[in-house]
C-alpha cells in the first residue's frame, strides 16, 4: 500500500520532470528561432551587399557609356559652317591651338606644310585660334581668317576662335583632349599658343607636345605619314 505521503511525492516528481522537460524544449525551440533570425539577418545582409555592388557595377557602366567619343562633337569655322567631326572617321588628325601674334606664330608655315604633304583622306590639321595666352589672337574670325591666308596660305580647316585653357567656358572638344575621364587615355594640358594633340584614325587620344615643338617634328611626320 502507497500512503498518501508517497502519493504526493510521486505525484510532485512526475510534474517536476515534465516541467524540466517542457522548460528544455522551450529554450532548444527559442535557440533555434534565435539562429533563424540570425541566419535571415546574414541572408538580408548579403543580398544588400550584392545589391550594393550592383548599384556600383551599374554606375560604373553608366560613367563608362558617358564618355565621349572624338566624333561626337561639332564645332563652326572661320567662316560660320558647321563642322561634324564624325567627318573625320579614318584619318589621322592633329589638333593645334593658334594665335596671330605669338612668337610660335610662324608654326602656321609648317602646319600648311604637313598638311600640303600628308593631307586628304587619312590625315588631316584642325587650327583652333584662341586669345587665352597674353591676349595673342585678338582678332574677329574674319580678320585671323584674313591672316592666315595672307601670311601663310592656310587651307587646313580653322575653327572659331574659342577657349582652350581648363574652365568651366573650356572648348568640349579641349575637355576631350586634356581630361582623362572624357579621352580614356591622358590628361593633358594646354601651357601656350601651338600645343598640338594627335587623335588617331579611329577617334582615339595619342599623344600631347608643347609649343616648342615643330609640326615638322620627326614623330609628328611618322604619325601623318601612318607610321
Amino acid at each position: 500500500m502507497v500512503c498518501e505521503g508517497e502519493t504526493y511525492f510521486a505525484q510532485s516528481g512526475y510534474f517536476a520532470v515534465h516541467f524540466y522537460k517542457n522548460q528544455i524544449m522551450k529554450n532548444i525551440l527559442i535557440a533555434l528561432a534565435g539562429m533563424g533570425i540570425i541566419t535571415a539577418c546574414n541572408q538580408a545582409d548579403s543580398a544588400a551587399s550584392v545589391n550594393h555592388e550592383g548599384v556600383e557595377l551599374a554606375m560604373n557602366t553608366e560613367k563608362v557609356t558617358e564618355t565621349k567619343s572624338f566624333y561626337d562633337f561639332k564645332s563652326e569655322t572661320l567662316m560660320g559652317e558647321e563642322f561634324a567631326f564624325s567627318d573625320l572617321k579614318g584619318k589621322r588628325v592633329l589638333v593645334v591651338n593658334t594665335a596671330s601674334k605669338c612668337g610660335y606664330t610662324p608654326q602656321y608655315e609648317e602646319l600648311q606644310k604637313l598638311y600640303e604633304k600628308y593631307g586628304g583622306e587619312k590625315f588631316t590639321v584642325i587650327g583652333f585660334p584662341s586669345n587665352d595666352f597674353m591676349k595673342q589672337e585678338p582678332g574677329s574670325d574674319e580678320e585671323i581668317a584674313e591672316f592666315c591666308k595672307k601670311n601663310y596660305g592656310v587651307t587646313f580647316p580653322m575653327m572659331s576662335k574659342t577657349v582652350v585653357k581648363n574652365g568651366d567656358d573650356q572648348n568640349p572638344v579641349y575637355a576631350w583632349l586634356t581630361q582623362k575621364e572624357q579621352n580614356g587615355v591622358d590628361d593633358a594640358k594646354v601651357s601656350w599658343n601651338f600645343n598640338k594633340f594627335l587623335v588617331d584614325e579611329n577617334g582615339k587620344w595619342v599623344a600631347h607636345y608643347k609649343s616648342k615643338t615643330s609640326p615638322l617634328d620627326e614623330e609628328i611626320v611618322k604619325f601623318a605619314e601612318g607610321k
